[in-house]
């Protein structure tokens, strides 16, 4: 049992779910269309989300997470992909974060790992990759919903709904809220 690296994992899995619940009211037409006052599309935000992974965690203990192969300028064009390719791309970052979580213990958080030369513990660098994709997920949710429109389906506690909610509070735990909101993931 490793709770800390379990609870990163389930925080993780909580963001992908609510990016997941996120694109899949997108239409096919809109992914590649920019947010608001020509911010980032949902497909550069995922493009740049799985690079990041990809980059941070592969070889996440024994090598520099700023890998020479990544392009981080390139994540950032504007691209059109289909469904299929976007999503192919994503997996691909979270199966890197996943399986380098997979591979750690509670033991492994006072490690040191390097990004961009610069020395983090393991916990310091987990907690900068969970923050940086619930920064990254906070835009696609705001750009799906401000492409959606009136036909958004909320991936929370919708307006108006808190006191039921309070009620019968069942997404509290970053599992719970990821399962509620249909994630099925091999890593779960």
């Amino acid at each position: 049992m490793n709770p800390f690296i379990d609870s990163i994992r389930n925080e993780f899995l909580r963001y992908k779910a609510l990016a997941q619940g996120a694109i899949v009211q997108v239409s096919d037409a809109k992914l590649a269309a920019h947010g608001p006052d020509h911010a980032n599309s949902v497909v550069v935000i995922c493009w740049h989300i799985a690079g990041n992974f990809q980059s941070r965690f592969t070889e996440f203990l024994t090598s520099d997470g700023e890998k020479p192969w990544r392009h981080r300028e390139e994540e950032f064009a504007d691209r059109t992909v289909t469904r299929a390719e976007l999503m192919a791309k994503w997996e691909l970052g979270w199966t890197t974060v996943l399986d380098a979580l997979n591979g750690l213990t509670d033991a492994d958080l006072g490690r040191t790992v390097t990004i961009r030369s610069q020395p983090l513990f393991v916990h310091e660098a987990l907690h900068r990759s969970l923050a940086h994709v619930a920064y990254h997920v906070g835009q696609i949710v705001f750009i799906a919903k401000a492409l959606q429109g009136p036909d958004w389906k909320f991936l929370s506690i919708p307006p108006g709904k808190s006191d039921e909610y309070a009620r019968n509070a069942t997404m509290e735990r970053a599992a719970d809220h990821a399962k509620a909101l249909g994630a099925k993931d091999r890593n779960q």
